[in-house]
């Protein structure tokens, strides 16, 4: 009886085993989806999938005209006691107040006042947050679209040659652009601008520049302006016109006074061409590294910024389609 049942599953085992292979199947199938239910979690994907899934999340961007402009246009000739001059461009009549040796404590403290307690529209608004912790103030009347240079000193009898040894208490100089007309106020959503400049001394001798930019809203917040890193021709400032020697002393006295960035890499072809398909426009900008450096075609290729490799979170368009058929139907 035994051989016979040998001879029988010797002659139907490809059957026995392909039973046995369907029912460890079922039972297998069985306790994942007892286990996880009909969540079960996906392993493999296909490359379509994974391009859709992952693409980088476009920043919500609301557009804002920003009335107050300011530039240092001869950096190497400012000094503490010689004095700086500085160019306002503005959209509206304007008051620029400067602050010598503002405090650096009650000067960050203001623009959380700005945020909590009372909006600063005003020079004198400003002040009061300050509590006069600064040395010495000077205000000048800008005229719309008047470009015309400012000249600010600190007086002689102040005798203030430098102001001490990094880190500092005190910045050297505060520059406030509000706007003059009341009715000015209630039409910008940016209702001042506050700018953090360097001047070099005798125990720093950083070369004079915009350390921080900060725009104060009517709503509240305020924002810290940042420099895109642009190819070479781009509009944005470039430290291109300082010697090698120059910018590796200023970025090692930045480092030293925590205020260095790191340094973008600059695009060798003098074009605003894409860097990867070198055809399309670069309207792109990558956060958090700041790079602009991708077309419209390109940006949905890309999780990591070409130029730093850094992943990216979020992105915007420096414009709209609409704006560069309007820019592109101008130059034809």
């Amino acid at each position: 009886m035994a051989a016979v049942f040998l001879v029988t599953l010797y002659e139907y085992s490809p059957l026995f085993y392909i039973t046995v292979v369907f029912v460890c199947f079922l039972v297998t199938s069985g306790l994942v989806l007892g286990w996880f239910g009909l969540g079960v979690p996906v392993i493999l994907r296909n490359s379509e999938e994974i391009e859709s899934s992952s693409r980088v999340l476009k920043k919500r961007m609301r557009q804002v005209k920003n009335p107050f402009g300011l530039e240092i246009p001869h950096p190497a000739t400012a000094s503490v006691t010689k004095g700086i001059t500085l160019t306002p461009d503005c959209l509206e009549d304007c008051i620029l107040t400067c602050y010598w040796g503002c405090s650096v404590q009650k000067l960050h403290e203001a623009l959380q006042k700005h945020v909590y307690c009372f909006r600063i529209k005003t020079p004198q608004a400003l002040e009061d947050a300050l509590y006069s912790e600064y040395l010495y103030r000077q205000q000048y009347f800008i005229k719309k679209n008047d470009k015309e240079e400012k000249y600010c000193q600190l007086p002689e009898d102040a005798q203030v040659v430098d102001f001490g040894p990094v880190p500092r208490s005190r910045y050297p100089l505060i520059a406030l652009l509000t706007l003059a007309d009341e009715e000015d106020r209630e039409i910008y959503d940016i209702i001042s601008m506050v700018a953090v400049i360097h001047i070099p001394d005798e125990s720093y001798r950083l070369s004079c520049r915009i350390l921080y930019q900060y725009l104060l809203l009517a709503q509240g917040q305020y924002h810290d302006l940042k420099q895109l890193f642009m190819s070479a021709n781009s509009i944005a400032p470039s430290p291109s016109d300082e010697s090698p020697g120059e910018r590796s002393t200023d970025r090692s006295l930045l480092e030293k006074a925590g205020l260095a960035e790191d340094e973008p890499e600059v695009h060798e072809e003098n074009s605003k061409d894409c860097v990867v398909c070198q055809n399309g426009a670069v309207n792109w900008v990558l956060l958090p590294c700041r790079h602009a450096c991708l077309c419209d075609g390109c940006i949905r290729y890309f999780q990591q910024c070409p130029m730093c490799r850094q992943f990216v979170q979020e992105s915007f368009p420096l414009c709209s389609k609409k704006e560069q058929d309007e820019d592109d139907s101008t130059h034809i």
